[in-house]
């Protein structure tokens, strides 16, 4: 269990949270693949791809994700290539209704609430922040070659739902080189089904 959270390699001072300097450092948000997405328990269709947004945009209250039946969110975040994640903030809602635990979970795309019983990556206790003030550091050993990310916010601090204002993301990105090997293995392998169909006419020729 992680409890741990830094303020990053700016310091504690407001105006350091305020610099472009860091704010560049949350720009994996351009690296995921939004359109597939997925929140379960969001109270609004649509409205957990809200939370990923650039830096300057993370006081932004109109865009947030708010949960339906209960308290949890549970976040299927597909990258468009391989991400060294590094650091998450997480701006939640007002009260009681912010997330009070992270459990983060890397390469299982299409988690369910079932799945979430399983044993995480990494967790983390978390601390009311409404300004981005607070940055979770992962674990750089387990989050290097992450294609697929998961977060279940499994409670807040006792409101009936959680709210989530902002996601940031900070880490190193490469791009996916997998769609060419396998072109290149395809490629240069040979189709067995030729083969075989050559063999039959052969038999059936020889039988005539």
């Amino acid at each position: 269990m992680s409890h741990g959270h830094s303020h990053g390699d700016h310091g504690c001072g407001g105006h350091d949270h305020e610099s472009p300097e860091r704010g560049a450092l949350f720009s994996l948000y351009t690296k995921i693949d939004t359109e597939r997405v997925e929140c379960l328990n969001e109270a609004t269709e649509g409205s957990g791809k809200l939370v990923f947004k650039p830096w300057e945009e993370r006081l932004d209250h109109t865009k947030f994700v708010e949960s339906d039946d209960d308290e949890e969110l549970l976040f299927n975040i597909p990258f468009t290539g391989n991400v060294k994640l590094k650091g998450i903030i997480v701006i939640g809602g007002e009260d009681d209704t912010h997330p009070a635990e992270m459990k983060l979970y890397k390469n299982q795309p299409h988690m369910t609430f079932d799945d979430v019983r399983a044993e995480p990556d990494q967790l983390f206790e978390m601390h009311r922040d409404d300004r981005g003030e607070l940055e979770y550091a992962t674990k750089a050993a387990r989050f290097f070659n992450v294609n697929h990310l998961s977060i279940h916010f499994s409670r807040n601090f006792g409101a009936d739902t959680s709210k989530i204002y902002y996601i940031g993301l900070r880490g190193e990105f490469s791009e996916a080189q997998r769609q060419g090997v396998l072109l290149v293995s395809y490629e240069a392998m040979p189709n067995p089904k030729d083969h075989k169909t050559d063999l039959t006419e052969n038999v059936q020729q020889q039988i005539r």
